[in-house]
């Protein structure tokens, strides 16, 4: 077989290459296409893997929990009193984060509806005030913990001085009791200055029974009674139109009525007139937004609170002693225009005395 094969080539070498080529004008038929030797990706496979990472990210998750939950057991058994201030700080930190989560979502709000913060139903009002006062109350431990190195320092500071340096999140309930029995006690301080300087501009009265009136009301809450609701109501003029509306009260007595709202006194007058005003309007509209809901609507917490801001120490008293003091609180803010801020000022003077309560079991 081999001689043929190579008696059969002999001739074709000796024609040339050419004999070896396709002849021109033909197309050869095509080649089949070349398989590729790629790996290909299996979506089982995807799947399985990220079915396997996650279950990987919850497993160590868990171990953390696990971990974190006998460290706690046994700082409670060996340090109880770190324990406290650990429980109290991890409470306290979801507390904020909570909260301000909380306070993006009103402020979306109000920009996607494009809404007023005095349009907001009570609790959003009420949210934003008081995360307002926490941000200011927390602005000197942050610049105090700008430098470096700084933050023992802050730590320090903040446990040796807790109702001055951290916001209430971070309070044990014990704490809470004692700091608003001693705010309390400071605003409580500046009342006889309140009194005495609103009888010293109800001498200057022109007129001889307005001049009268208001200064038995004064001797009366000196003497410890509580006015009624009508006899406040009957001097209502003399707080818009006379010498005792805020924008003319005397200096002395804007600083003893700034006290009494937990604003500093030591500000110019008319920062201090302009801070006074505001903040007292601000009380009037969460009386109105407070009014539209309804007490009944409020968590005993959320009585004890509003009544608190208003001027009363709500702290050892009942749900419906509070509810009783709200009551006659907003049948007098919801009577009064905004020209007539200044007998909302003082009310929170004479209408804050009560007889003293029995004090209630505070918390650990």
């Amino acid at each position: 077989m081999a001689l043929p094969m190579a008696a059969a080539r002999g001739p074709l070498w000796r024609l040339g290459p050419s004999a070896l080529s396709p002849a021109r004008g033909r197309i050869p038929p095509p080649l089949a296409p070349a398989v590729s030797r790629s790996p290909v990706r299996c979506p089982v496979r995807s799947l399985s893997s990220r079915a396997a990472s996650r279950a990987l990210v919850a497993a160590v998750a868990g171990a953390a929990r696990r971990a974190s939950a006998r460290y706690e057991r046994y700082l409670e058994r060996s340090w109880p009193r770190f324990f406290l201030l650990h429980s109290t700080f991890k409470n306290g930190l979801r507390a904020l984060f909570l909260e301000v989560q909380e306070i993006r979502r009103i402020r979306a709000r109000m920009a996607q509806q494009q809404l007023s913060p005095q349009q907001l139903p009570y609790r959003d009002m009420e949210r934003l005030r008081q995360f307002r006062r926490d941000v200011l109350k927390a602005i000197p431990i942050g610049i105090i913990a700008i430098p470096p190195f700084a933050n023992f320092l802050v730590l320090l500071l903040m446990y040796f001085f807790p109702r001055q340096l951290l916001i209430r999140h971070f309070w044990t309930p014990r704490q809470r009791l004692e700091f608003l029995d001693a705010y309390d006690r400071r605003r409580r301080a500046s009342h006889a200055a309140v009194l005495r300087a609103l009888a010293q501009a109800a001498r200057s009265l022109p007129e001889a029974r307005p001049q009268q009136l208001l200064l038995q009301l004064c001797e009366q809450v000196q003497g410890g009674a509580r006015p009624h609701l009508a006899q406040l109501l009957a001097l209502r003029s003399l707080f818009s139109g006379s010498l005792l509306v805020l924008n003319r009260l005397q200096v002395d007595h804007v600083r003893a009525l700034s006290q009494v709202l937990f604003l500093t006194p030591h500000l110019p007058a008319f920062v201090l007139r302009r801070r006074l005003r505001s903040h007292v309007l601000e009380i009037r509209q969460l009386d109105r937004a407070l009014l539209h809901l309804g007490l009944g609507q409020l968590s005993e917490e959320e009585l004890r609170a509003a009544c608190y801001l208003r001027g009363l120490n709500s702290t050892h008293l009942g749900r419906a002693q509070c509810q009783a003091w709200l009551e006659q609180w907003l049948r007098l803010s919801c009577q009064l225009q905004a020209s007539e801020a200044s007998l909302l000022a003082h009310s929170m003077v004479l209408l804050a005395l009560e007889p003293c309560q029995p004090p209630r079991d505070s918390p650990a």
